[in-house]
């Protein structure tokens, strides 16, 4: 599907829930994930936006993935890297809690 089909395309996923107590708009929810996100993918040179109601995954390289929903960001997050992405890896948990 291209880029501009699937902005028409709606996404239901879990993540996709109304964080902050539903006081942000969806788009500023959106943009909240990304952020919490960034702070796991700077480590892997990745950057995450939100964009028309989805989210743009970009590597250092210039290489780009269009993820639909949270649960769909690890799988991709690998692919543009080459390698396994776990937020939940003990070193990487460690590196983010030294950089605060």
């Amino acid at each position: 599907m291209c880029g501009l089909c699937g902005a028409f395309a709606g996404s239901d996923h879990w993540t996709a829930g109304t964080g902050a107590g539903g006081s942000l708009t969806p788009t500023a929810d959106r943009r909240a994930r990304a952020a919490c996100a960034n702070e796991v993918l700077r480590l892997y040179g990745l950057r995450l936006d939100e964009w028309a109601g989805r989210f743009t995954l970009r590597s250092r390289t210039g290489r780009m993935a269009v993820v639909e929903h949270l649960g769909a960001l690890w799988p991709e997050a690998e692919k543009l890297v080459g390698q396994p992405c776990d937020p939940l890896d003990p070193a990487v948990i460690e590196r983010i809690e030294r950089s605060r």
